[in-house]
């Protein structure tokens, strides 16, 4: 009996190597541990209710800026099947954009707390638009010189060229902004907090406008994925580039505006990690970068709604994770890094499953 006649059969079952075996065992005893030490944490503590709430919304937050640096990678590994390492120091200079134009709008006035409304809120938008066009025209330039000339190389080759990349702009950085840190002064608009109601529950005016910006420009994506003429030539483009150039497509113009997309995201991000952390260095792209590649890898890399719902469970574990385990809060990146090698071992096409249709090499 063949193979396929084997499969055929009602009572046939592939066998499990005793490798799996134990691997999915180990998987089955890390999660027997960490639920035993979840519990002894939360009888021992007895944390309140406002606090999960209040730590929940600071995951969503985090969440929602990391969807947005992570939609940058999966919209490139959908394209071209390589990882672009430097998409967190596109992040970074889109964040220094921001704060000099923010500059600017403290030295016209828009950002005292007696501007009028109108003023605070271009004081706002002005250095995420500012941040935004200042990282595509760096994703432009990523593309055209670190990424053109090696398309049709080995995969290996392009990924070098993406970690020089990476740490030419970071120390080009450093050089030309230096090591002090660069303060972002929040508008009064975003000052305070929110309160929800009468449960005790507040929110951060900061971290009210991230969440609804981010869904914004993700709704947006999404609409000009699945519902333009451009989308549908990236989806071709993804599918199969040779039969999309034969059928009229302009191969080099969809990666272009790819990198162009993944840009824009990538300095929408860069502006809000200023406004929520009110600092940026020369590398604070760089982790926020490694995250938003575990919540693209989480959710299925190249997958855009999975990358979307990574970055929020990613920001989830970062916020309760520490918490939950009775862990200092210094130890939320452990956590998340963890995240991914568990990932990439009991599930390397993450939740909803990478989106590939040519075979990786």
């Amino acid at each position: 009996m063949t193979t396929i006649e084997k499969r055929a059969t009602s009572d046939y079952r592939p066998k499990m190597r005793p490798s799996q075996i134990a691997l999915y065992g180990f998987g089955i005893l890390i999660l027997v541990l960490l639920g035993w030490r979840i519990y002894n944490v939360v009888s021992v503590e007895q944390y309140p209710i406002q606090f999960w709430a209040i730590q929940s919304i600071n995951g969503l937050v985090l969440g929602s800026v990391y969807a947005l640096i992570a939609l940058g990678y999966t919209l490139v590994y959908g394209i071209l099947f390589m990882i672009n390492f430097a998409h967190g120091e596109v992040v970074m200079l889109g964040g220094f954009a921001g704060y000099f134009a923010l500059q600017l709008c403290i030295r016209w006035g828009w950002v005292a707390a007696d501007a009028p409304f109108f003023q605070s809120w271009l004081a706002v938008l002005f250095p995420i638009a500012v941040g935004m066009i200042a990282s595509l025209l760096v994703a432009m330039a990523l593309e055209r010189i670190a990424y053109r000339p090696l398309r049709g190389a080995q995969r290996l080759i392009p990924l070098i060229s993406a970690i020089g990349a990476s740490f030419f702009l970071q120390y080009s950085a450093l050089l030309i902004f230096g090591v002090t840190p660069h303060n972002y002064q929040k508008p009064a608009v975003l000052t305070g907090a929110v309160s929800l109601g009468d449960s005790g529950v507040f929110i951060s005016k900061t971290g009210l406008f991230i969440i609804l910006a981010s869904i914004v420009l993700m709704l947006i994506l999404y609409i000009l994925v699945q519902k333009t003429k451009i989308g549908r030539a990236m989806r071709a483009v993804a599918e199969d580039q040779e039969m999309a150039s034969l059928m009229g497509v302009d191969v080099n113009r969809i990666i272009v505006f790819t990198f162009v997309i993944g840009g824009l995201l990538a300095g929408a991000g860069g502006v809000m990690l200023g406004y929520q952390n009110t600092v940026m260095r020369f590398n604070t792209g760089f982790i926020p970068g490694l995250k938003a590649f575990t919540a693209a890898v989480l959710g299925g890399i190249g997958n855009v709604p999975g990358a979307m719902i990574g970055a929020i469970i990613l920001g989830e574990l970062e916020a309760l994770g520490p918490s939950l385990l009775g862990l200092p809060n210094e130890y939320k990146d452990v956590i998340a890094f963890s995240v991914l090698i568990f990932v990439l071992i009991f599930r390397p096409t993450g939740i909803l499953g990478e989106r590939l249709s040519r075979e990786r090499a």
